[in-house]
């Protein structure tokens, strides 16, 4: 089977620690999960960890690791794996000096005139879906993936709708989240289309994993799927605000989720998240678009090429509301900083503010700022051929010029990344073609790809079993009145249009 392993890095990674610097973090990280200890709520884990050499005390739910557990759980970890694909050729390798990039998702879509909020419909969620399988650095995707729900779906039905759109309009590899039993209909749908999925547990910092995430981890790991631990802190609220001190707490929660499972499967694969944002302390709201959080990403980074465990980065988030000058450069600090620390995934495409907003608009100006950096990541080449000395002898001094030279022909293809929705026309010509702007060329774009780009279909008897899971999850859920009756009715009209599911 071939493997896309994104963008792969072919220099040294850029370091902001000494060798020093990362033992002080490590051992500090080791002392909080063997000293303070993780609040775990789910008694079968706590035995887990008991019979595993942990301290566990069973009515705080407080569980103490071992160092040397830790280290022999890190050992245990792949230190790059495979993440299956429908379509195979689209398979990733995570891990080693790839960085692997996925779908920023938000809870609604925005007018892409006024950039004012508002709930997507089942069609723009779909054809969203379809914009983001067709933008080449869309490695992967993310949950939620591209909103947290759309017209007309019950809120605990949103993950399931969710991946389902997703598998339906694209072949690429899938993650799911978690919530009131999700991935129970996540794994079977995954295992009705015989494909495999990204899992998560998800902490609750500081230094807390719930009920549900537990769950999701042992239902995720004892499928055979591989797993994303993830974090979330809020450096001054739910993590110290020095950025060592954050690194240490991060650290700890989505390691002892990684002994977890370990200890539930050895060998399990495993990418640890680093989501962090430093809090804006005069609103208390995460500082989605700080520098520090390439800081915090660059040095975690370090500890984790150490560990051997592959690092997905803080989401690129930014805090601007529009695309505009503000999301493009505090999205390409933060890209930019994964590629050349160390870091093997990040979400990214698509994000127009926070959580909150996300629009294919911008995943398509995403689309060039990803290949830019791409580019960046592949340094440059120095050998016989690149150096050109002879081509240089050749055409020499003025009036010498290698604009006719075969060398110039093959290389500029080679050497110049060339952007789809960048302005790169000179004045006059700008003048005279109607003044666009990289906006419209991204509604440009994104009207083509609507219109030409058909993903891989299901077969129809995949088809059948995903609609089959999920009318067993609309059914679970009506049991336990998750869904009202006046929902269900209003669920069922949405799904009433002749091309359903699509729209």
């Amino acid at each position: 089977m071939g493997f896309t392993r994104g963008f792969t890095r072919r220099f040294p990674p850029l370091k902001l620690l000494s060798d020093e610097q990362v033992e002080q973090i490590h051992r500090g990280m080791l002392q909080v999960l063997w000293t303070t200890g993780v609040h775990i709520e789910h008694e079968r884990a706590l035995k887990l960890f008991e019979q595993n050499g942990c301290k566990v005390d069973h009515d705080d739910m407080r569980v103490r690791i071992p160092p040397a557990l830790v280290e022999e759980c890190l050992r245990n970890a792949p230190s790059s794996f495979p993440a299956p694909a429908r379509d195979p050729s689209r398979t990733l390798m995570i891990g080693g000096n790839n960085l692997a990039l996925a779908v920023a998702p938000g809870h609604k879509t925005v007018d892409s005139t006024t950039w004012e909020p508002r709930e997507a419909t089942r069609k723009e969620n779909y054809d969203a879906v379809r914009v983001l399988d067709a933008l080449p650095t869309v490695h992967f995707f993310s949950p939620y993936t591209p909103y947290f729900g759309f017209q007309g779906v019950p809120a605990c039905m949103a993950m399931p709708e969710s991946l389902a759109a997703r598998i339906r309009n694209s072949s690429k590899f899938q993650c799911v989240g978690f919530s009131n039993d999700s991935e129970v209909f996540a794994i079977e749908m995954a295992k009705a289309v015989g494909i495999e999925i990204l899992g998560t547990c998800a902490w609750a910092p500081p230094l807390a994993l719930y009920r549900d995430a537990v769950e999701s981890t042992f239902r995720i790991v004892e499928a055979g799927f591989c797993l994303r631990v993830v974090g979330g802190q809020v450096m001054g609220g739910t993590s110290p605000a020095s950025i060592a001190g954050a690194i240490v707490t991060n650290n700890a929660e989505v390691i002892a989720g990684l002994v977890l499972a370990q200890l539930i499967r050895p060998g399990t694969r495993v990418l640890c998240k680093d989501f962090t944002a430093p809090m804006n302390m005069s609103s208390g709201a995460p500082a989605f678009g700080g520098i520090e959080i390439a800081l915090h990403n660059a040095a975690t980074s370090q500890l984790f090429q150490r560990y051997g465990v592959p690092l997905d980065n803080t989401t690129a988030y930014p805090n601007s509301k529009l695309p505009d000058y503000q999301s493009a450069t505090e999205k390409a600090f933060r890209v930019m900083s994964a590629g050349i620390s160390g870091g093997n995934t990040m979400l990214f495409h698509g994000s127009v503010h926070g959580e909150l907003t996300h629009h294919p608009i911008q995943a398509i100006l995403d689309d060039d700022m990803a290949g830019m950096i791409g580019r960046f990541m592949e340094g440059v080449e120095v050998s016989t051929e690149s150096l050109a000395i002879d081509l240089i002898e050749k055409v020499g001094p003025v009036p010498g010029h290698f604009m006719n030279a075969a060398h110039t022909r093959k290389w500029w293809k080679q050497e110049q990344f060339v952007p789809k929705t960048s302005d790169r026309l000179t004045y006059p010509e700008w003048q005279t073609s109607g003044k666009k702007t990289c906006l419209d060329y991204a509604r440009a774009r994104m009207d083509d790809l609507l219109a030409t780009h058909k993903p891989m279909p299901l077969t129809s008897s995949q088809e059948e079993a995903v609609e089959r899971v999920l009318e067993e999850a609309r059914t679970y859920y009506l049991k336990k009145e998750l869904i009202t009756s006046d929902e269900m009715r209003q669920y069922r009209e949405s799904m009433k249009s002749p091309n359903y599911p699509f729209e």
